[in-house]
């Protein structure tokens, strides 16, 4: 196995393609009068949109704890509920033995058809692993999953409510007496680490590191064409003949993007890929680190070369790695 390893310099940038990294529109500024302001203009971003979630309060928290708690011998589970804007998100809550406040991560994970997925699932390993590490775990099962209210399908495809869910699960867990306030990281796979992306742009400070694992692409167009098209093609039509494609309202699918708006992203973030990822190719890594290398991420883009998409071989290594820099960087 050979292990390449990118080390990312800040180097501030912008870019003006709605198709790379960078581009950051300023909303419209009001006007005013001697006499009295006047409203400000009509935003021209879609509400379902990156932007319209800048300004936007995103609300989280009241996390409750149901079911049975299970004793895993260095940690506790159980089942939650959060608040999630005016939703109720369902999760899992993992709290290593020993005396607080800990450490603590969400885990945003990824893609699992929403009739068929049940609480917690997707990420038991990496749950496992970091409260055996000291972590207070918070996995998310994001809206319209579990026990979570429902929402339309069109929501689910759009996948920016998931992002408000992380970003509320990690009030949630701020909350918390076990948990440190100060030291919340975000972990995000496959599907979730687009989730986690998102989460970063919309709300910069919210945490100060973040992971992502064979991660979807940072640009909404490529994750579209590869599995929405194929396998939910009715969603897919839904949305062309609601926007247009890509050609015809570019400023759409690029307000959709992560990479649009990678300048606005304030954490440290450590990226994980096989170069042999049959889902995720590697080639959307590459063009995530080329936009926030312009944007000025402090990020490094980790690649093992012999690994797929669910890292077979050198799991327990990535999540070595990834222990690694959360610890590092939120000072455990």
């Amino acid at each position: 196995m050979r292990l390449v390893l990118v080390s990312i310099a800040a180097v501030a940038a912008l870019v003006t393609s709605g198709c790379t990294g960078g581009e950051k529109r300023a909303d419209p500024a009001p006007t005013q009068t001697s006499a009295s302001p006047t409203p400000s203009p009509t935003p021209t971003y879609d509400k379902r949109s990156l932007p319209a979630m800048f300004d936007d309060e995103i609300t989280g928290g009241d996390l409750r704890r149901v079911g049975q708690r299970e004793n895993f011998g260095a940690y506790t589970r159980q089942e939650v509920r959060y608040r999630s804007g005016d939703l109720t998100i369902s999760g899992l809550l993992l709290v290593p033995d020993g005396k607080g406040p800990h450490p603590a991560v969400v885990l945003n994970h990824g893609y699992i058809e929403p009739g068929a997925y049940t609480n917690g699932q997707g990420m038991p390993r990496e749950q496992d692993y970091l409260a055996r590490a000291g972590y207070v775990v918070l996995h998310t099962d994001y809206r319209g999953h579990a026990g979570s209210d429902n929402v339309s399908k069109l929501e689910l495809e759009l996948r920016l409510g998931y992002a408000r869910d992380a970003i509320a699960a990690v009030k949630a867990l701020q909350e918390l007496t076990e948990v440190d306030p100060d030291k919340i990281g975000m972990l995000g796979r496959s599907m979730g680490g687009g989730v986690t992306m998102n989460a970063l742009v919309a709300e910069p400070d919210i945490v100060k590191a973040a992971v992502v694992h064979s991660s979807v692409s940072s640009r909404f167009v490529d994750n579209y064409r590869q599995w929405t098209v194929p396998n939910r093609s009715a969603a897919g039509r839904t949305i062309v003949k609601r926007w247009g494609d890509i050609k015809a309202n570019p400023t759409f699918w690029s307000d959709l993007s992560a990479r649009t708006y990678a300048d606005r992203i304030e954490a440290e973030v450590l990226m994980v890929h096989g170069a042999r990822d049959e889902s995720c190719p590697i080639k959307w890594a590459r063009a995530t680190d080329r936009a926030f290398t312009r944007a000025g991420v402090d990020h490094e883009l980790v690649v093992y070369d012999n690994e797929g998409h669910t890292f077979a071989g050198q799991w327990a290594d990535k999540m070595r790695r990834t222990v690694d820099f959360l610890d590092e960087r939120l000072g455990v």
